[in-house]
């Protein structure tokens, strides 16, 4: 594991979430391995000692409450043999909360809802894959704990006629309207496409995800896009089904959210957080969920554009 260390700056380019809250499916985790015992035991290690103090009502209360959206496989979900919240993220706060010395204390809402729900005091941090956005920092501020992006991906019955993602220009790409995702599609194809004197991608966009990829096992497009950290999870509910293209053609980070001016929360977070990157827990946390690729190199605050 690289060091960490606690940055404010720049980072890569940002775009809007990936279009998988609008999969209102019923989703098993089987292929997952929970490990409980492993877990408990990297849990059981995350003891809190370090200078960051917490604010002294959390301090007093013993909780941090989060606010989740349960319906962002693999990031926050529920299981659905158990009805308990379950994810990367839940994983990731509970970790988090164990090395503060408190509990967490996890509140379902909308995702309309989290910005204003951090912003009044109802809840202490957002931790439900939301992305690290500019836009958003008049209100939230952010610890970033992942970086992730839109990929390519295709039937794997095709794999062999896209060998690289240059493979795609001329070819029909389906990815929900709802994102920033076409816009991605066209930018790349033409700083790619039109350079090599190849057509450009035909963009369709699609009424979501699941849309997107009943469209290409019907054969409708060639390709399909949406965000690499939900792709594994998908593989996984699929196996043999589909086969990605490339890499991620951008980046954005995701990140634990608390209100704008709540700087001593942050930064006993991003202590944590540091803490939990040193010490082995959080790669152990994203191999679980086979998302070892989107790992941060160090924690920063505020760092999406």
């Amino acid at each position: 594991m690289r060091p960490f260390g606690l940055a404010r700056g720049p980072a890569p380019a940002t775009v809007e979430e990936g279009d998988v809250n609008e999969d209102k499916i019923i989703m098993s985790i089987r292929n997952i391995a929970l490990r409980p015992l492993a877990l408990a035991a990297v849990l059981l290690a995350a003891a809190p000692a370090f200078a960051a103090e917490l604010p002294a009502a959390i301090k007093a209360r013993g909780t941090l409450i989060a606010a989740i959206v349960p319906n962002y496989p693999p990031l926050d979900l529920r299981d659905p043999a158990t009805n308990e919240l379950t994810g990367l993220d839940v994983d990731l706060g509970n970790a988090i909360a164990a090395k503060l010395g408190i509990k967490m204390q996890w509140q379902e809402t909308s995702f309309d809802q989290m910005v204003s729900a951090v912003d009044t005091g109802r809840v202490d941090v957002i931790i439900s894959g939301m992305t690290d956005l500019a836009s958003r920092h008049d209100k939230v501020s952010f610890i970033d704990y992942m970086q992730s992006g839109p990929q390519f991906f295709v039937q794997a019955s095709r794999a062999k006629e896209f060998p690289d993602m240059q493979a795609l220009c001329g070819k029909s790409v389906g990815t929900s309207r709802r994102t920033s995702f076409p816009n991605e599609i066209a930018a790349w194809s033409e700083a790619h496409c039109k350079p090599a004197g190849k057509p450009a991608i035909t963009v369709v966009g699609t009424e979501g995800s699941p849309d997107a990829r009943t469209q290409l096992k019907q054969g409708r497009v060639d390709a399909a896009m949406q965000g690499n950290e939900t792709l594994p999870y998908v593989m996984g509910l699929e196996p043999g089904a589909y086969a990605v293209v490339g890499d991620r053609i951008s980046s954005q980070l995701t990140g634990i959210g608390t209100a704008k001016n709540a700087t001593e929360l942050q930064n006993a977070i991003a202590e944590a957080l540091g803490q939990l990157v040193a010490d082995g827990t959080y790669g152990k946390i994203l191999d679980k969920w086979k998302l070892s690729g989107d790992a941060i190199e160090k924690v920063t605050i505020n760092a999406g554009q």
